[in-house]
């Protein structure tokens, strides 16, 4: 099996602007971080993890089975991921886009239902299930080896860094909604940021050949 460097660097940055997009992770990590606690935070994002790893074995299940037999999907899925990024992007600036930091009220929960509900969070985020169908074949290609290896792999990386800025976010959530809450202006700049980035990573995934070995 061999992966371009490049791709996994490329593939790598993806992750990272995923992970920081506001989504369902991301609002109940910091809405139970904040209501409950640094630790309800942490037992909350290891259930996340959980299901990251869920949906990493789906797709590298599906993907072995669809490029073995459908060759041409490796377009339409492309197609369907820059289209989302756009959303994404559209969802980021758009007129009263609400902020990750402006926390939710959550009930104190027990240390199963923290876990079980990150879980479920996760399972059923349809960002999280979208990147894994769309963005994620676009950097596993049959040439490379096993298709069932190399979404393992990108898998692994997706899920470190998707932990490693979460673990952050659960830790600092408070101090960063405080700041934020004083600092309004750059609530806007942040949203505006990101629905460049995720706009232009759209353009890269559309206007990319296709890989080969």
């Amino acid at each position: 099996m061999t992966v371009e460097t490049s791709d996994l660097l490329l593939f790598a940055g993806f992750s990272l602007v995923m992970v920081l997009t506001p989504g369902p992770n991301m609002i109940y990590l910091i809405s139970r971080s904040i209501c409950q606690g640094h630790m309800a935070g942490v037992i909350s994002l290891m259930g996340v993890m959980l299901g990251f790893v869920v949906h990493m074995l789906a797709a590298a299940l599906g993907l072995s089975a669809l490029f073995l037999t459908v060759p041409i999907a490796y377009d339409a899925v492309k197609l369907a991921g820059a289209l989302y990024l756009l959303y994404l992007a559209w969802q980021a600036v758009k007129p009263g886009a609400r902020s990750p930091f402006e926390a939710r009220d959550l009930p104190a929960d027990g240390t199963v239902k923290l876990f079980a509900m990150g879980f479920l969070t996760n399972l059923l985020n349809p960002k999280i299930a979208i990147f894994y169908l769309s963005i994620f074949p676009q950097f596993v290609s049959p040439e490379h080896g096993s298709v069932f290896m190399q979404s393992l792999l990108l898998g692994g990386i997706q899920i470190s860094v998707s932990f490693t800025v979460n673990l952050a976010i659960a830790l600092s959530a408070a101090g960063v909604a405080a700041w934020f809450s004083r600092n309004a202006t750059w609530l806007a700049i942040q949203r505006y940021l990101m629905g460049g980035v995720l706009a232009g990573l759209a353009v890269h995934l559309i206007s990319e050949e296709r890989r080969t070995a």
